[in-house]
């Protein structure tokens, strides 16, 4: 995947980051974490999304897979992301659960839509909506959302002001048969706020009154 890559990264190489991942999601790890990484890998998100797995952190549970993931349209990134599964089997009491999720997702913004007070409270709704709209049970939810503006001044005084919103989350996907969570519906989930932070209409038949940011102009730097 060009969109992504290397962009959410923590330094290593793209080929090194997949097998990585590979591993940590390989025979010697428990039942419920392989079910629950291979429903990840069977998922295909919406056409505008591309999306691959990469080097999953190494110190927060004693298994973890990650995907990273750029919502692309008329070959110009609108959105980006990173999405973290992890599992402790012994449980973990701040989780409430032995699986979590975690996630980084980011966009550039018009700076009218920056300058709105409400700008946080609504990306944080975009997120348990979408959850909430596919169904999904989960709890201990937590995050920030940050916005950012970087004015430029003497030699790139020429380049436009930029402002970007990141919404950094966790939450524990409730498991079902087999201790396994429904790992492939909270994908679609995530894809959905990704779509929603990119500015891009719902996909299909849901709820279209959700108010999306609108799409940027002009090319995102990579």
């Amino acid at each position: 995947m060009a969109a992504a890559q290397g962009r959410l990264s923590d330094g290593a190489g793209g080929m090194d980051d997949s097998k990585e991942g590979e591993r940590d999601a390989g025979d010697a790890a428990p039942l419920p974490f392989r079910a629950a990484v291979e429903a990840l890998r069977a998922a295909r998100p919406r056409p505008e999304i591309e999306i691959d797995p990469t080097r999953p952190p190494q110190r927060l549970a004693p298994y973890a897979y990650a995907l990273e993931a750029a919502v692309v349209q008329d070959d110009e990134d609108l959105a980006d992301g990173r999405l973290v599964l992890l599992h402790d089997p012994a449980g973990h009491d701040a989780w409430q659960g032995s699986f979590r999720l975690v996630t980084l997702v980011r966009a550039e913004l018009e700076p009218e839509m920056a300058a709105d007070p409400l700008l946080p409270e609504v990306c944080w709704s975009w997120l348990t909506g979408a959850l909430q709209a596919r169904g999904l049970s989960y709890g201990e939810p937590s995050g920030t959302v940050t916005r950012a503006s970087s004015h430029y001044f003497g030699g790139l005084a020429e380049r436009p002001s930029a402002s970007q919103i990141e919404i950094r989350a966790s939450w524990t996907p409730r498991e079902g048969l087999g201790g396994v969570p429904d790992t492939s519906a909270h994908l679609a989930a995530w894809c959905d706020l990704l779509c929603h932070v990119a500015g891009l209409p719902p996909a299909g038949p849901g709820d279209a009154s959700v108010v999306t940011l609108p799409q940027r102009r002009g090319p995102q730097s990579r």
